[in-house]
């Protein structure tokens, strides 16, 4: 029984604590405390570990979401984000994939004027389409650079977590083209899940922990420094 003394940690507080200087031990220690935090919770809680120590930044992931969506050149709901590091000869490719976080306090949904971005019972973020002004105000509020303006259809759009096909019981376009099986998307509120068990027992990162977005898409061994620079879209 819990003491009435003792305090409850929010997911917001766990994150601070799991900030990207932690320690190994020390992140999946929070890991494990966000992941008893999210069985509290009832229904669906989606979301998406991306394990870089797979990920061979193919691009086939943002390949296939363009052609899920025929998203315009020169725009992307998802894209791998590359820096070259070390110094000839010795120098190595390290890859950040790029998407919507999801978060569970999305600054996106409270910029929107329309209230055309909202949050659905399974945590995922949305967009009606047919209600967006194409103000920008969510691309703006975003701390994630994840939202762009469509050149054509002049409204804003993003990764959807492909909500169509996950209705229709089937995985992200991305999740599904991934030769390397480096995405895993699922119910981070099921405890059989792989998405629940790799963010329980792996050091996970999130993006810009500061903010207190509490992101939805977890990277395992992601490098610091690419996770730093994720204010430009190449």
């Amino acid at each position: 029984m819990r003491k009435k003394s003792e305090k409850k940690l929010s997911r917001r507080e766990l994150f601070k604590i799991g900030g990207l200087g932690a320690a190994a031990f020390a992140a999946t220690k929070v890991a494990d405390r966000i992941s008893a935090a999210e069985k509290e919770g009832t229904g669906k809680r989606l979301a998406m570990v991306i394990d870089l120590r797979r990920c061979i930044g193919d691009q086939a992931c943002s390949v296939s979401c363009k052609a899920e969506f025929d998203v315009p050149l020169g725009v992307w709901r998802s894209w791998i984000k590359q820096v070259d590091k070390g110094r000839y000869p010795y120098v190595t490719r390290v890859f950040l994939p790029r998407l919507c976080n999801h978060c569970d306090h999305p600054p996106c949904v409270d910029a929107c004027p329309v209230k055309a971005t909202y949050q659905t019972d399974d945590g995922s973020i949305q967009i009606n389409e047919e209600r967006c002004i194409g103000c920008r105000l969510c691309v703006s509020a975003c701390p994630y650079n994840a939202r762009y303006l469509h050149p054509v259809k002049k409204i804003v759009q993003k990764c959807t977590f492909c909500i169509h096909r996950v209705e229709a019981g089937v995985v992200p376009a991305c999740v599904n083209t991934c030769p390397a099986e480096a995405r895993i998307f699922g119910d981070l509120n099921d405890p059989n899940s792989e998405v629940s068990k790799l963010v329980a027992t792996q050091p996970v990162q999130v993006l810009k922990p500061d903010m207190d977005t509490e992101p939805h898409v977890f990277y395992i061994s992601a490098d610091k420094n690419i996770m730093g620079k994720i204010n430009d879209r190449r």
